[in-house]
């Protein structure tokens, strides 16, 4: 038998390629990126949620002609394999019609290219109807109701994405589905909101608000550990991969330790950042050559990567997930075992405080069961002396009570609330100076020797106040 051309059904393709997997944010995203390659300086966003959600996107790019503009809409417009120019943040050819088609059922794209507008849309209920990819071009008188329309209009250059019949979005989250748009456009395109390209400054605008960059790695912070770059080799081509610690929470306030904690929260966000041509793809990753680990969580590596080292990233299509190669992940293992031992001092390093042997501590940390427990350290300067004063009965009620103490010690309420907000937890509030003169004047009631004072002076609790003594 012959070959037979055997074309897709359309009407159910159009439905299955509406399900890749984006989100508002990553569609949106995706978008940027096109605005990016044409050298837009300014984008601007804005949604008409009322009475049916219009979305647009406008920027002062290069534009494009007719003949452009058709080739863009085109799907899989663009070979993956061939080579892109520096900078090019495409791949596929596929950005602009899947992110559209995972939101909306009508894309209308208008762009303005040497004076001369052009318009092109693809309407998903005409395609289906049809069973054909039918590409219509509408009169940009007929959409005068287009958000963005008049400053399209009067610009000397640009495009103009409309996305209608949205249809992929929860009404009553309309605003926290923008605040989510916010922070992850501030954190993808944080290098190009920053200035920090040369030739690349970007303004972005969502309902008329600027974006700020927020850039994950906290530099502006004096605490945040800055560490060098190391370049690999692979394939002929350099990664650059840079190591950061972020600050401790008692280093910042908690309105900075929030904000750097992303949505995701610390733990979370620990891992590898990838750049490619300076966008951020993916982050809080260890591609499973490491385990999350809450002593590692201030712990954040950058790479970087340009478009030309696709193939050993497996970069998807929406620019959301990427994997490298094996060659490279044996790089990457030798760099996390590299950073993780220094990102997890700021811990390990408060943990070896308990057992400093220049103070004397409520508590010590001892071998159990193949393990460690945490436990009232005995040779306390003041429980000693509770010791010697107390009668028998009394000590014993005394010691069975600090044992019930260690024993329900609640290290998981602890470690928990460490992990969503330590800033909130205030332990120093419980014994205040007020409670530290009335031990004194305890023992200024009874006597005393010289080695016991001795003594007191190493107690954590005094240590730091020995004007008192």
């Amino acid at each position: 038998m012959e070959p037979q051309i055997i074309n897709p059904n359309v009407r159910n393709f159009v439905k299955s390629l509406r399900d890749i997997g984006y989100n508002f944010e990553i569609a949106v995203a995706d978008l940027i990126d096109n605005c990016i390659t044409a050298q837009a300086s300014t984008i601007k966003i804005y949604t008409v949620p009322q009475p049916n959600l219009i979305f647009g996107l406008l920027d002062d790019g290069k534009g494009m002609s007719e003949v452009e503009l058709i080739e863009a809409m085109r799907l899989a417009s663009k070979d993956p394999d061939e080579q892109r120019s520096n900078n090019d943040l495409g791949r596929f050819g596929l950005g602009l019609k899947t992110s559209s088609f995972s939101q909306c059922r009508r894309l209308t794209v208008f762009s303005k290219y040497n004076g001369k507008i052009s318009t092109a849309q693809w309407d998903l209920d005409y395609i289906i109807s049809k069973n054909s990819w039918l590409l219509k071009f509408p009169n940009i008188n007929e959409v005068n109701h287009i958000p963005l329309i008049d400053e399209f209009i009067h610009s000397k250059r640009g495009t103009l994405v409309i996305w209608e019949e949205i249809d992929r979005y929860e009404k009553d989250s309309f605003s926290g589905t923008i605040d989510k748009l916010r922070k992850h456009i501030s954190l993808v395109f944080h290098r190009f909101l920053e200035g920090s390209i040369k030739n690349k400054k970007l303004k972005i605008f969502i309902n008329n608000d600027e974006l700020i960059a927020f850039n994950p790695f906290n530099l502006s912070n004096p605490y945040t550990q800055e560490l060098a770059v190391e370049k690999i080799k692979q394939f002929c081509h350099t990664i650059n991969i840079q190591p950061f610690i972020l600050p401790h929470h008692s280093k910042v306030s908690q309105q900075e330790y929030e904000r750097y904690a992303t949505e995701e929260g610390y733990t979370k966000s620990q891992g590898f950042y990838l750049y490619r041509e300076n966008r951020l793809l993916i982050y809080g990753t260890w591609w499973g050559l490491h385990r999350i680990k809450d002593a590692h969580r201030l712990v954040r590596i950058k790479i970087d990567i340009t478009n030309k080292q696709d193939f050993y990233w497996s970069i998807d299509i929406k620019k959301s997930t990427a994997n490298p190669c094996q060659e490279i992940k044996g790089d990457l293992k030798r760099i996390i075992n590299q950073i993780t031992e220094k990102g997890s001092r700021p811990y390990t390093g408060r943990g070896r405080k308990i057992q400093d042997t220049t103070t004397t501590r409520f508590w010590n940390l001892v071998p159990c069961q193949g393990g460690v427990r945490f436990s009232i350290n005995g040779d306390h300067p003041l429980l000693k002396k509770l010791n010697h004063d107390l009668n028998y009965e009394q000590n014993e009620l005394l010691k069975m009570y600090l044992s019930a103490i260690q024993s329900y010690l609640p290290l998981d309420a602890i470690q928990a609330k460490l992990q969503e907000n330590p800033h909130e937890i205030k332990q120093e509030c419980v014994f205040s100076d007020n409670d530290l003169k009335k031990i004194m004047e305890y023992f200024n009631k009874t006597e005393v020797d010289i080695s016991y004072l001795e003594e007191l002076k190493q107690a954590e609790l005094f240590k730091n106040r020995l004007e008192l003594l």
